[in-house]
């Protein structure tokens, strides 16, 4: 009996150590759970950018985050503290390219959200899908929200602006983007890019083919992921995800600084810095450069605007403009520059001598590409032949003997070593150009002379020509009409073809080129042999009003455009309709995609999709009267001996007055490339060429026809479909299988192309925007669905 009592009590004894160690776990456990680190900002602060503080401090009160004073207002972001200096340093800012918010606003947590509140809008600057239950400003300036386990559940760290501190990281994938300027901070001109290749690269912002990369860190590795690392020691790292062995260390400091806090910078001039900020004992700060990725900021592409160059002298780099009387058009350190003189017409395809000039440089080079390039020209003839084509505004004789012609805007213009390259610029005969200030001055007593002379010279001269006229031109051509054999020449004027010429020019219609929906095109030649052209004849157009027919013709045949197939005659002769053109030697573009045993080189494709949309914009915009082609189509866009793409067959083009947009009429083109439009009676604008553009840009791209029923999948037989459904799932390779292309050159052209072929015609652009799109001059927004029925 003693023995159970004692085994009795011994059990209440446990029990009431039990309730006694639960209730003590309870107390100190919720304790615990409710306790928060010092320095936090607890549900229910705000502060206001007029009334103190306007900001919430870190521990150590080097960060801040708040409000600070941009423009005429404020804006929200995180900066380290200035000291005694006052010159505080921005590091982050939330909703940078926003307008700047009024002193009214208010910044608070709330609701589990730090939130800024203005008086038109309620904009959330730091959240979770989980509820925060304290932030804290961490001293190494990351503001952080925290759950009620003091889970971290948003950093600032995570979606850096233009710099990283220390600790921070730039994820694969991430990007700095510079701010406006050194005291705007909203986004600026350049980027630099943690790319999925491994290597960080630094671009001007819009832009990121291999030719615009400016700065490298030279890291290769297939299929690796890295990001950079800055770490609090100032160690500047490139890193592998995987097993954080450290890839390419960029900068190690020579000494350690206890008390400095480090950052890294994208500035707003393009160049990548590393700065440490040293704090004395009082809390003072000097601010000190560690390092810089590049020495010369005139290496940094874009730094100077279109059309204007680098230049440096006592270590301070200034903008000018190229030769060619420019003038500036926005600041004037880093805009663009703009001819200050209107061109004027050709005349019989060349520049009009007494108002250009060639102009000579040495020490000028540039890596825009050429809408045309030869090694059959000579230094001399090079210049000459630019200043004889009406669309070459500047060309350039490399060290190999290659000439490249250009027209503007020209980007990333550098000096170049003297000789090495010669530089040849189109400029105006009656504006000189100062080379330090940029200002045009006319020359008066040039002018003044010039304009006697021109007066003199057009009356002696309008003498000789009425005579001229009446016993040379009037007897040749009753000559000419004798024998019927009038020739074409290379200065040939649009003119009128008999039957009978073109018969005996194509002997017979004996050689068939390729063959249309309207006719069939031969192969002719005039002057014996001397001056090969194509001469389509039409087959469908008897009910042609003669009238409109002429009027069609004359007033395409005023068109001149590189990238146009030129139309040299027409015939008009009873029911007879024919067309004749330039001969082209390499076919048509149909060809080049379709039947090779093997894909044309990429940046053929390229050139040649840009000579396209070169060729329609010139069509859409630049004509005295605005043409709609209607029948955009590979077998319609040929290919001269040197390569380039020109637009052909304007018999089904629609003429639109010079203040009209759009027009009614029967359908034309050919199925395939045809714009919804046309099949609901809608008015037709130039809209329909451009979706026309888009089919064709995706068949330049991938190779093949926008409608291939033998492939080995369903969906991949609507191309313009599956081009889009692989860009929505990242998947561009799978449109040009092997072939080895610059992936975020592929997604430019394949979103470019998408963005052409809406169903909405208002959705399109316009084909300025297209080529601007192409070139990379402006950036291109997520495009949609193409087709509203998917």
């Amino acid at each position: 009996m003693l023995r159970v009592k004692n085994c009795a009590a011994f059990s209440h004894f446990n029990i009431m150590s039990l309730y006694f160690f639960l209730l003590l776990y309870v107390i100190f456990g919720s304790a615990r759970a409710q306790s928060k680190p010092p320095n936090t900002i607890g549900l229910g602060s705000s502060i206001h950018p007029t009334t103190q503080p306007t900001a919430w401090y870190s521990a150590s009160g080097h960060f801040a985050f708040g409000f600070y004073p941009q423009g005429s207002g404020y804006k929200v972001g995180i900066w380290l503290v200035g000291g005694s200096n006052n010159n505080d340093t921005i590091v982050w800012t939330a909703f940078r390219d926003d307008p700047e918010i009024s002193a009214d606003s208010t910044l608070a947590f709330i609701d589990g959200i730090v939130v800024l509140k203005t008086s038109n809008e309620d904009k959330t600057i730091a959240s979770s899908s989980k509820s925060a239950y304290y932030a804290n400003l961490l001293d190494n300036g990351n503001f952080v929200l925290y759950n009620q386990d003091h889970e971290s559940i948003y950093e600032s760290f995570s979606s850096p602006g233009d710099t990283i501190l220390g600790d921070q990281i730039l994820a694969n994938g991430g990007k700095l983007i510079s701010s406006f300027s050194s005291t705007n901070h909203s986004s600026g001109r350049f980027r630099l890019v943690m790319q999925d290749d491994g290597n960080l690269v630094a671009y001007p912002k819009n832009l990121n083919g291999a030719v615009d990369a400016y700065w490298a860190s030279q890291v290769y590795c297939s299929g690796c992921r890295n990001h950079l690392l800055l770490n609090s020691t100032g160690i500047l790292l490139v890193i592998n995800d995987t097993d954080s062995s450290v890839i390419r260390r960029l900068y190690s400091p020579l000494m350690q600084k206890n008390r400095a806090i480090y950052r890294a910078t994208l500035d707003h001039d393009g160049n990548f810095r590393l700065y440490s900020h040293e704090f004395d004992s009082n809390g003072n700060s000097k601010i000190w450069l560690e390092w810089e990725a590049i020495d010369d900021l005139c290496l940094v592409k874009g730094f100077c605007g279109l059309n204007s160059f680098c230049v440096t002298s006592h270590n301070v780099h200034s903008c000018m403009c190229l030769p060619g009387s420019y003038l500036k058009e926005n600041d004037p350190s880093f805009g663009d520059c703009q001819r200050n003189f209107t061109r004027g017409k050709c005349i019989h395809g060349k520049e009009d001598s007494s108002v250009y000039k060639i102009t000579t440089t040495t020490n000028l080079t540039w890596e825009d590409p050429p809408y045309f390039a030869t090694s059959f020209l000579g230094k001399e003839d090079c210049g000459k032949s630019c200043f004889e084509d009406c669309d070459c505004d500047a060309a350039l004789f490399d060290e190999i003997g290659q000439c490249m012609k250009h027209k503007l805007p020209l980007r990333y213009v550098k000096g170049a070593p003297e000789g090495s390259r010669t530089a040849f610029f189109k400029v105006s005969n009656i504006v000189v150009q100062n080379a330090i200030t940029d200002s045009v001055k006319p020359p008066w007593v040039v002018i003044l002379v010039l304009s006697i002379s021109f007066v003199l010279y057009s009356g002696t001269a309008l003498a000789f020509s009425g005579f001229y006229v009446f016993k040379f031109r009037i007897i040749k051509y009753r000559k000419l009409l004798q024998t019927g054999t009038t020739g074409l020449t290379k200065d040939f004027i649009l003119r009128t073809c008999s039957y009978r010429e073109l018969k005996q020019a194509t002997d017979g219609f004996k050689e068939e080129l390729g063959k249309g929906a309207f006719g069939a095109v031969y192969k002719g030649s005039f002057n014996k042999g001397k001056n090969l052209v194509a001469v389509k004849r039409l087959e469908k157009v008897v009910d042609e009003g003669e009238r409109e027919f002429r009027a069609e013709m004359k007033a395409i045949g005023r068109t001149r455009h590189r990238n146009l197939v030129r139309l040299l005659g027409y015939c008009a002769e009873g029911s007879k309709r024919a067309l004749v053109y330039e001969y082209m030697s390499n076919g048509c573009l149909a060809n080049l995609l379709f039947r090779g045993a093997t894909c044309p080189d990429w940046n053929l494709r390229v050139n040649i999709a840009l000579d396209v949309a070169r060729g329609i914009l010139y069509l859409h915009e630049e004509c005295e009267a605005p043409i709609i082609h209607c029948d955009i189509k590979p077998q319609n866009i040929l290919l001269d001996e040197f390569l380039t793409a020109k637009i052909s067959d304007f018999g089904l083009a629609k003429l639109l007055m010079p203040d009209q947009t759009r027009t009614f009429t029967g359908i034309r083109g050919t199925r395939g490339y045809l714009a919804p439009e046309w099949q609901t009676n809608a008015p037709i604008s130039v809209k329909v060429d451009v979706y026309s553009y888009g089919i064709v840009l995706l068949e330049i791209i991938c190779c093949r026809r926008n409608i291939e029923v033998y492939v080995t999948k369903i969906e991949e037989i609507q191309l313009s479909k599956w081009a889009y459904s692989c860009l929505l799932e990242s998947e561009l390779d799978k449109l040009v299988g092997s072939e080895e292309v610059d992936k975020n050159h592929l997604e430019r052209m394949i979103s470019v192309a998408i963005w052409c072929i809406q169903d909405e015609p208002a959705l399109r652009p316009p084909m300025k925007q297209v080529l601007q799109m192409l070139q990379g001059i402006i950036d291109i927004p997520v495009p949609p669905c193409p087709s509203s029925s998917s």
